[in-house]
């Protein structure tokens, strides 16, 4: 459960900053538009994603101590990099970008899925986070720890999808409001920088 636990965390602490993927999912929630199909398709992507990150990566780690030191060590720059990136965010009030989430008109079905599985797919922050560093972080356990991992990192996708997307049409007005993802990017950054500080101390301890 600890292992689940740190997975869903990490998940949670990459997925809540503001990005491609979560812009269309506030969209289409302002919106009140194919809710349901998008947050489907963004989730199911990242299941399929972190379980490609675990499984691969998890036998890449077998060849070598130096292998898998070299891709945590990558790891807990990309980590201390993202949440400066956050941190810069708050402290600039860069927001922009939500006004333009709450244009447009609404979607058809065809192209609701076909946006978000482009947002999902396509974005190389996705395969970046998902696949690459869940994969990576994942390496800090044993199997079939390393699955259980995995497994909270897919739950925590899930659930902030569902949250995002229904919350967007519960709460439009606050969810819009850029001092709320201020506070978001705050907490994106101190956890960031928090999960970094675990992955080196698991490193330092091999």
């Amino acid at each position: 459960m600890t292992a689940a636990f740190s997975g869903m965390l990490l998940s949670l602490s990459l997925i809540i900053a503001i990005g491609p993927q979560n812009a269309h999912v506030l969209r289409m929630g302002l919106l009140r538009s194919h809710v349901g199909l998008t947050v489907a398709a963004c989730a199911v992507t990242d299941l399929l994603l972190i379980g490609i990150g675990v499984a691969g990566l998890a036998q890449l780690g077998k060849l070598s101590n130096a292998v898998q030191g070299a891709m945590i060590g990558g790891a807990i720059l990309f980590l201390l990099h993202y949440g400066w990136g956050a941190a810069r965010r708050a402290w600039t009030n860069q927001y922009t970008g939500l006004s333009a989430a709450q244009q447009g008109a609404p979607q058809t079905r065809t192209q609701a899925l076909g946006t978000a599985l482009a947002f999902s797919w396509l974005n190389p922050h996705a395969w970046l986070d998902t696949a690459v560093l869940i994969g990576t972080a994942s390496l800090a356990y044993q199997r079939p720890d390393n699955w259980m991992f995995g497994a909270g990192a897919a739950a925590g996708s899930a659930l902030w999808f569902i949250a995002l997307g229904l919350g967007a049409q519960l709460l439009a007005h606050k969810l819009a409001r850029p001092a709320v993802w201020r506070a978001i990017d705050i907490t994106v950054a101190l956890t960031m920088w928090g999960t970094a500080l675990w992955l080196a101390q698991g490193l330092l301890a091999q």
